[in-house]
């Protein structure tokens, strides 16, 4: 009878020793949720923006997923919550609320400033870091929230390069300025406009429209009577191409000048072959083919999505990514532990180093000018 009782407590001993050491393995394994919410408009006119940025998102979480990230409680499953804010402010906001609510781990976006202000005194509200991949007004990190970071240069970088190159390379001597009164094109087009007076520039008339328009016969007709060099819009390429159509319709020859919102590839589709020399635009970063990981990158978008990247999506798929090592770094997604990880980063992205000053804003970003022909999006200059 001994040997026998002798075997049955081997026999248990080993069945509680396997059975722990499963458990352990299985509670090490075991997935934490880790929900990035991403926000851009993914309807109406600036859709092209939203779904752009939203395929860079899920480039980003599927490469974070690969790597078994290991966090306080087992290995992070990563998840995007897609949200459509259609480059609303007031739906921004709303959208801002239930992501809240949803105690999502980290924000990556909005697309627009005038979303992305609103929105950021919500996320730092209830304690969620926001990077944005493209809203650029410089109000946007200047709010005091140490919670928001953003990748790409800000407006005032932009809109003095291209102030510059205006003034002294192209020699501009008759310019008008035309913005959407929105929180990106109308900080944008003041910017440009003060840089480009303290040169000595004259802007002759400065008009507004709105980012719903596609109408602009009233507007050109009186810029046509001031007979301009150049034209500034503040806005995005949903109003400039339309607008270089009915410039050309209208015989005025200027040339058009603007920010990132108006240097997509959709510009040539929505202008048409009214669209080339006679376009510059600046776009935070690099080109898209001297960024460090640009090349790699647009081959496995258009293998996977079968459509050209826009102009965010590099930006919006290092900030996920940024997200997540800083996370890493941390062992924890909770946004109390990660947060401080964040504002110390360094990140070899796609478009570079990514380190953030102390405002949030990424260091030593440069600014591309651009032009059009035949094959699309050129780079002219980068300005550091």
């Amino acid at each position: 009878m001994r040997n026998v009782y002798s075997w049955h407590l081997g026999q248990s001993v080993l069945f509680v020793s396997l059975f722990a050491a499963f458990s352990g393995s299985a509670a090490w394994a075991k997935d934490v949720v880790v929900k990035i919410g991403h926000i851009a408009p993914l309807s109406g006119p600036q859709a092209h923006y939203g779904k752009d940025n939203e395929s860079g998102a899920r480039l980003a979480i599927e490469d974070l997923n690969k790597m078994k990230i290991q966090l306080e409680g087992g290995t992070a499953k990563f998840e995007l919550v897609a949200e459509d804010d259609a480059a609303d402010p007031k739906t921004g906001a709303i959208v801002a609320q239930k992501l809240c609510d949803m105690k999502v781990n980290g924000i990556v976006g909005h697309l627009n400033s005038g979303t992305t202000i609103p929105a950021s005194r919500i996320y730092y509200d209830c304690g969620i870091p926001q990077i944005t991949p493209s809203a650029t007004t410089p109000k946007v990190t200047k709010q005091g929230f140490e919670s928001v970071f953003r990748v790409i240069a800000h407006d005032g970088v932009l809109g003095v390069a291209l102030a510059k190159y205006a003034a002294d390379e192209m020699k501009a001597k008759r310019v008008v300025v035309i913005d959407d009164r929105t929180g990106y094109g109308q900080p944008l087009a003041d910017i440009f406009t003060n840089q480009l007076q303290a040169k000595g520039v004259k802007v002759l008339e400065r008009h507004y429209t709105n980012d719903k328009a596609t109408d602009f016969a009233a507007i050109l007709t009186s810029v046509k009577r001031v007979n301009p060099d150049l034209i500034f819009y503040g806005g995005m390429d949903a109003q400039a191409g339309p607008m270089l159509r009915q410039m050309k319709q209208l015989g005025i020859k200027a040339t058009l000048i603007g920010g990132d919102g108006i240097c997509t590839a959709e510009l040539m589709r929505l202008g048409g072959d009214n669209v080339g020399s006679n376009v510059l635009c600046a776009e935070g970063g690099m080109a898209l083919s001297k960024m460090p990981g640009g090349p790699a990158f647009e081959k496995r978008y258009k293998t996977q999505f079968k459509r050209d990247i826009q102009v965010y999506a590099p930006f919006v798929y290092d900030a996920v990514m940024t997200m997540g090592m800083a996370m890493k770094n941390a062992k924890s997604a909770d946004p109390k532990k990660y947060l401080p990880k964040l504002k110390d980063i360094r990140h070899e992205g796609v478009i570079g180093t990514i380190a953030f000053d102390n405002a949030g804003d990424v260091l030593n970003a440069p600014v591309t000018l651009n032009s059009y022909n035949a094959q699309g999006k050129f780079p002219v200059k980068v300005v550091n």
